[in-house]
This record gives structure tokens, C-alpha cells and sequence, in this order.
């Protein structure tokens, strides 16, 4: 099969024959149709982030069902179906209560194995870990959901509990920030976005956020101001010290931080003082498991959500290996890269 591979971190990647995968049992492999050029990915390959190499990149990923492995009770070839980013081993006690984005054993395409910059895909503990796609929703939407826009899913609603009519203060304004501008507002939010460049602020106001606020030394004041008193919830969506701090300091009396954003330069220090005088209450967000799919896409399908917003540019699979490369200098603002395994196929045949 095709698949983008790169040999070593930061060699330059290339669309190349690979052995298809195989299926195990239990497990299923996937036709890929689509699938998000995502920074994860790019962290990947400039190898921030430790894969084998060489290394098939891709995380973001919807298609159909071409094999089962023994074992397999839920699913059939020929099934559209979605993957979240974080898959469980399907055994554990988390998995097993629905929480296969932390379960201890998971495993991650495009990380912990080759991913979905390929036409085909393994998935592991299929029964566990794959989503039927409802046949409203096209492939390269469903793949635009992928780690960004379902982890700002689960950030809103599990940790958040955003209701309509709070106000909800985004800090960083990339793919993550962008759909939780999105999701608040089709939550019924009042939604005040934050960040440094002009353009992410610009995008932010387009996908129907209140105020677009500079991110600076007086962001969280601005912020308590704008909102009379503080944001209920607020999410850090970028991951630095500064935004951390900043999204804790905006927030109202009893109001509820989310922590997106990885933190990867070492320890954050955080007003402790503010959280334990204001009883705020803090959360990590690691993605959304399969079992939490089922009411994202049902405000997809009533069209009270739309992700296909936050796609800027479909490209086929031989421009994926540009397109990873170009994250080096990602535009601001200009949406998600969509990569269009259907189009390559009907351009073949």
C-alpha cells in the first residue's frame, strides 16, 4: 500500500510502498478515506515526541472497515466508521467503564504504531475503540474531529459542565482553541477568545466569539472585566506557564479551569493562593474515548456544531509529506489540512 514514511526525526518525508498492516485478533483494519495533518504530528517527526522509526505519521483518522480480526463481535467490513487518537486495550477497568482515554495500557496510531498517512490501518481492540460514523457526515469531516476538536469536546462538557449563557474565556487560539470557540457556542456560551496574533483573533470572532482579547500581562483582568466578575470556565489550550496562569486568574468564584494544552518545559507554577480563596476547581483533558463520540455527533448531524469550519485546506495524500513539513511555519488562522484518501482514489479510477 501507499503511505507517507519518514527514516529519521526530521527527514524529509515521502510517499512510498509499505507492507499493508495485518489484523490481529481482536482488532480491525481500516481503509483510510481521510485524516488530519495535525502539530502532534509534526512533534512527532521533529521528534519531540519518540516513535519507532522509520515511522508511518497520522492520528486523525475516519474510513471503512476492511477486516476484522477474530474475535470482532460489533463490526463488519464495510462499517463507516471514526477512531479517537487515544485507543484502550478494551480489558481494563477504565476501558471497561468508558474511559479508554486514560486507560494505562493504550495505544496511539501515528505514535505507538504506524498511523493513518496511509491507505490502510490497524486499530486495536476494535470493539472498543472504533465509532460508527453516521452516514450525514462525510469522511473529511468526521477526520477534522480528530484529536482537536474532541478533545475541546470532552474539556467543555465533561470537565467544564458548560451550560448555555456561561461565559467562557479560550486562551490560544490554535486547532484545539478554535473548536472550543466552536463548541461553546453551539453550547450556548458567551465566549471570549485570547491570543497574540491578529489573525487567530480575527478567525475567533468569525466562528462567533463575544470579545477577541490580546493576550498580555493584564489578559486575566481584561478578561474578569469583559465578563463582569470572571469566566465560569476556562481552557488552556495552548500549554505555557503564562496562558496556565492567566486562565486560572480569569476565572469567576467557583469557576473551573481545563488544561489542554500540553506543559512541556517543566514544572508550571499556578496561583494556588487564588484557587483555594475562590474554590476553583482544576482539571486535565486528555481526548475523548468512543464512548463519548455519541453526543458530539449528534450536534453534528442536528447542525447545531459544524467542524468543517475549522478545515482550511483537502489535499491528497501526495502532498501530505509538504504539508507535515510546512508546520515548521504553520500559517495563523488558516485552518486544518484535511488529507483526501477518497479523492486519490476516485482520481485512480
Amino acid at each position: 500500500m501507499k503511505a507517507v514514511v519518514y527514516e529519521q526525526y526530521g527527514a524529509p518525508p515521502a510517499v512510498t510502498e509499505v507492507p499493508a498492516p495485518v489484523c490481529p485478533p481482536g482488532s480491525a483494519v481500516l481503509e483510510v478515506r481521510a485524516t488530519g495533518v495535525c502539530r502532534s504530528d509534526w512533534h512527532a517527526w521533529r521528534g519531540h515526541e519518540p516513535v519507532p522509526l522509520p515511522h508511518v505519521p497520522g492520528h486523525e483518522l475516519a474510513g471503512v472497515v476492511a477486516e476484522v480480526g477474530t474475535g470482532v463481535t460489533r463490526w463488519r467490513t464495510g462499517d463507516r466508521v471514526t477512531v479517537p487518537f487515544v485507543c484502550g486495550c478494551g480489558t481494563c477497568a477504565y476501558c471497561v467503564a468508558g474511559d479508554a482515554q486514560v486507560c494505562p495500557h493504550q495505544t496511539q496510531p501515528g505514535f505507538t504504531g504506524p498511523g493513518s498517512f496511509a491507505e490502510r490501518v490497524a486499530v486495536a481492540a476494535a470493539d472498543t475503540n472504533l465509532v460508527a460514523l453516521p452516514n450525514s457526515v462525510d469522511f473529511v469531516t468526521a477526520a477534522s474531529l480528530g484529536c482537536r476538536c474532541a478533545t475541546a469536546f470532552r474539556a467543555l462538557t465533561a470537565h467544564g459542565r458548560l451550560g448555555p449563557g456561561d461565559w467562557l474565556a479560550v486562551h490560544g487560539c490554535g486547532g484545539v482553541g478554535l473548536s472550543a470557540v466552536l463548541i461553546g457556542v453551539a453550547l450556548g456560551a458567551r465566549v471570549v477568545a485570547v491570543d497574540i496574533s491578529a489573525a487567530a483573533l480575527d478567525r475567533a470572532r468569525a466562528l462567533g466569539a463575544e470579545h477577541a482579547v490580546p493576550a498580555d500581562a493584564g489578559t486575566a483582568a481584561t478578561i474578569r472585566e469583559l465578563t463582569g466578575g470572571g469566566a465560569m470556565v476556562s481552557i488552556d489550550a495552548l500549554g505555557s506557564p503564562e496562558t496556565a496562569a492567566a486562565s486560572v486568574r480569569c476565572l469567576r468564584r467557583r469557576g473551573r479551569h481545563v488544561q489542554a494544552g500540553l506543559l512541556l518545559d517543566g514544572p508550571t507554577p499556578l496561583p494556588m493562593d487564588v484557587v483555594v480563596a475562590h474554590e476553583l476547581a482544576i482539571h486535565g483533558t486528555h481526548g475523548l474515548a468512543a464512548a463519548g463520540y455519541p453526543p458530539l455527533l449528534a450536534m453534528i448531524t442536528d447542525g447545531r456544531l459544524r467542524p468543517e469550519l475549522l478545515v482550511g485546506r483537502v489535499i491528497g495524500l501526495a502532498d501530505a509529506p509538504g504539508a507535515l513539513v510546512a508546520m515548521d511555519h504553520p500559517p495563523v488562522g488558516a485552518g486544518m489540512t484535511v488529507i483526501d484518501l477518497s479523492a486519490d482514489r476516485r482520481a485512480a479510477t
